[in-house]
């Protein structure tokens, strides 16, 4: 299909009950988190048989929601979204994937991805830049705070890809595939409440694994600069490019 003014949002998962009740699906809060910067979008489910088909192969951007599934369960329609994700990326399409859609770009570009060998991790958690200057983390400070709640993890890098960001629990939290093309680990469309909705959720887990959920709930806290990293790619990836001449 022809180039498109849409930011297409690639729904990959539900979001927990609770957090669907209060604030709605994945891409509610992803329209949410870009505000007045943004208005035009089209939602695409990929686990739904062809729906893959009525996305512009050149939207103004694509974002990759977040999951509960596993990119390294191979399923058909993660190998089919994967086929068509390095269409959209070869195109130079912008890209930004968060935490399953961060893990699915890095598999369908060549990488790897397998439970985290440093376990889950979850609640609000503290990133250090690793690259001197990006654009995509323009004016970010050295140390960020962010909300992670993965147990899966890039576990091997595609080629050519760049490690722009990490944390104690994942040594892949921001990383850039192609010049126009993102994965963060973290989930900058979450705020506070949303993220202690999902330890909530997760307690039986968690405490099953050894991490106290009082303490979680306690270390939560707003993230606005990890929350500001929605404006930023649009911005700089979307806004910029269609203002050139």
């Amino acid at each position: 299909m022809a180039c498109s003014n849409k930011i297409v949002i690639l729904v990959a998962g539900h979001p927990v009950d609770e957090v669907a009740a209060q604030r709605g699906d994945f891409a509610a809060m992803i329209r949410d988190g870009l505000g007045p910067s943004w208005s035009d979008y089209m939602t695409i489910d990929p686990r739904e048989p062809g729906a893959l088909s009525e996305a512009p192969l050149k939207p103004a951007a694509l974002i990759i929601s977040g999951s509960a599934d596993s990119v390294h369960s191979r399923t058909p329609w993660m190998l089919d979204t994967e086929a068509w994700l390095r269409e959209v990326v070869a195109a130079a399409t912008p890209v930004l994937g968060l935490c399953f859609g961060h893990q699915l770009l890095a598999q369908a570009l060549g990488g790897e991805v397998q439970p985290n060998p440093r376990g889950r991790e979850m609640g609000t958690v503290t990133i250090s830049r690793t690259a001197v200057s990006d654009p995509l983390l323009e004016g970010v400070a050295e140390h960020f705070q962010a909300h992670a709640c993965h147990v899966d993890s890039v576990t091997s890098l595609p080629p050519d890809a760049t490690v722009l960001a990490h944390s104690a629990g994942d040594p892949h939290q921001c990383v850039r595939f192609a010049p126009t093309c993102y994965g963060v680990q973290f989930h900058p469309e979450f705020d506070a409440a949303v993220m202690r909705m999902y330890i909530n959720d997760r307690a039986e887990q968690i405490r099953s694994e050894g991490l106290v959920v009082d303490e979680l709930l306690a270390a939560t806290s707003q993230t606005p600069t990890s929350a500001r990293l929605l404006i930023s790619f649009v911005e700089r990836f979307v806004m910029l490019r269609q203002a050139a001449p």
